[in-house]
């Protein structure tokens, strides 16, 4: 994994789906954001399942888990489901860890495409993916997933989150939290009222990891770029408008989870004094 000081991480995968346009577009006209990211015959566009993992203060943490392995064939035929390399924990075991290994597990929100692999199938139960884990989500985010409503019950599955309560592995916090050092997460409101990002510091460089503030680079460029799936959009209007400038203050790079055409970049003023994402690798 790149190293920093006391702070490893990578980038891995679940894999790729496959989207509405018009959902992860919302107001844009088609006729605009199509020359951008071509949809398929479908009017669907790809999103990645991007997860970090992070080693830090000899913790290994992982954000975010993907759609998981229990997904039936139908389900994921309608998520439009790609995995030529692998999922998850296949990526994980391709850099030599093992799901046991995994210390903590921090849940940006509780969308079935990032929580899904929080918990598997085993012996004819759902159990937690990283038995000796302790994952971190938002109180609140806890309380809208376990009392959804009908906007909001296809994507909060409790199957996803539910068993982590019952078996002793769920750790509540409220608001921003310092995990290490090095990691701390913050609450960057409107796709859900409780979502969060998740920033890494070392003292040369710092990186925030967006989630579904900004699904696509696209959408932080702009600020009324909002998806349909947002439960606030004037709200993630305002977090964008915040953290467009915390980023540009702490000379920051942003990891995309969504976005297939650059995963990480920096923000910077382009023509006409409008925000531009520029690609950066991070390795």
């Amino acid at each position: 994994m790149p190293k920093n000081q006391n702070l490893e991480y990578h980038i891995i995968s679940d894999g790729i789906f496959w989207t509405d346009g018009g959902g992860a577009f919302g107001l844009v006209p088609r006729t605009i954001w199509e020359k951008r990211l071509p949809p398929d015959e479908n009017n669907r566009v790809p999103f990645s399942l991007n997860s970090l993992l992070i080693r830090s203060e000899g913790k290994l943490i992982l954000v975010d888990t993907g759609y998981g392995r229990k997904l039936d064939e139908k389900s994921q035929q309608i998520a439009g489901l790609k995995r030529p390399e692998g999922d998850l924990l296949d990526a994980l075991a391709r850099l030599d860890i093992r799901p046991e290994q995994i210390d903590i597990v921090i849940n940006t929100h509780l969308h079935g495409d990032h929580c899904g692999g929080n918990t598997i199938f085993q012996d004819n139960q759902i159990v937690p993916t990283f038995p000796n884990a302790q994952y971190y989500v938002q109180r609140l985010e806890w309380a809208d997933a376990i009392a959804p409503n009908e906007r909001t019950r296809a994507t909060y599955l409790a199957e996803n989150f539910v068993p982590l309560q019952e078996s002793g592995h769920l750790n509540l916090i409220s608001g921003n939290t310092q995990i290490t050092r090095h990691v701390r997460t913050a609450i960057a409101r409107g796709h859900t009222r409780a979502h969060q990002v998740v920033i890494l510091e070392t003292g040369d460089q710092t990186m925030v990891f967006v989630a579904d503030l900004a699904t696509l680079h696209y959408q932080f460029q702009r600020l009324a770029w909002v998806t349909t799936y947002d439960i606030e959009p004037l709200e993630t209007i305002e977090s964008k408008r915040y953290w467009q400038q915390w980023v540009l203050e702490h000379d920051a790079v942003i990891i995309f989870q969504h976005d297939t055409q650059i995963p990480t970049g920096k923000l910077v003023r382009g023509n006409n004094n409008r925000f531009k994402v520029e690609p950066v690798s991070i390795d």
